[in-house]
């Protein structure tokens, strides 16, 4: 019998694989905005409830991303404690646009919304109030599963009906890998590790097509390097003063 982490391993490889197969036209897309975003001074925002919320932080203040990305933490939905409370926040209509407003999400921003199912109020009211301000929004998300819910939105769209640039993360039914025998449900979520692919293959792109305009990306060092190189430490720290003022969570 084979070891199930080898199966596990092998499933997610398939996953990964398909997304490079795919989504490669989408993430050009979406890198264009992101470049474009850059270029006329905006935040590249990113908005996830629940577990989402870890894709998000990811590149965040994290060595070898861009400095004007903007990961919005919103404790009330973000899954990150009392779980059980905020998996029922992130379906109730209006907390969206108040994160949105607070945060002061404006053009030439871009916001990036990830959701498996694309069914949640908050991330939903999020991509819509974008939306209304003129600001593009980028969806990670799961069309064929979105189309098998029901939808929980009063409108009766999903992320995937909102998103300028829909990429699709390519993940299992039901975010799940493994069938084990004794055990009725699979094991092992699917739907984060091809996210933090794609959306690190995202960023790349962008510096790449910044460059390509004669832009050069504002990217952070590894914050340990600082002990070892003066110049890191002031490249840091001059990254920090510019957009202190401009990114709430920073």
């Amino acid at each position: 019998m084979k070891e199930a982490w080898k199966e596990y391993f092998e499933i997610m490889q398939g996953v990964v694989q398909k997304a490079y197969d795919t989504q490669g036209p989408k993430i050009m897309e979406a890198a264009r905005l992101l470049a474009d975003c850059t270029k006329n001074g905006g935040l590249i925002n990113l908005f996830g409830s629940g577990h989402s919320s870890l894709v998000t932080e990811d590149v965040f203040w994290r060595a070898a991303c861009m400095a004007n990305t903007h990961a919005i933490f919103e404790s009330a939905v973000a899954g990150i404690n009392e779980i059980t409370k905020t998996s029922k926040l992130e379906k109730i209509e209006g907390i969206g646009q108040i994160i949105v407003q607070y945060n002061r999400v404006e053009k030439p921003d871009v916001m990036i919304c990830v959701s498996n199912s694309g069914n949640n109020a908050a991330t939903i009211d999020v991509a819509l109030e974008c939306k209304e301000r003129g600001v593009p929004v980028i969806a990670f998300t799961n069309p064929t599963y979105a189309d098998k819910l029901a939808t929980h939105h009063s409108s009766g769209k999903k992320l995937k009906d909102i998103a300028d640039v829909v990429i699709d993360n390519c993940s299992l039914y039901g975010d799940a890998a493994v069938k084990l025998d004794g055990l009725i449900t699979k094991v092992g979520a699917t739907s984060t590790i091809p996210v933090v692919f794609m959306l690190q293959a995202l960023l790349v792109q962008t510096c790449q097509l910044l460059l390509e305009d004669g832009i050069t990306p504002e990217v952070w060092y590894n914050g340990h390097l600082e002990y070892e190189f003066p110049e890191v430490k002031d490249h840091n720290k001059k990254l920090v003063d510019k957009y202190y003022w401009k990114v709430r969570n920073l």
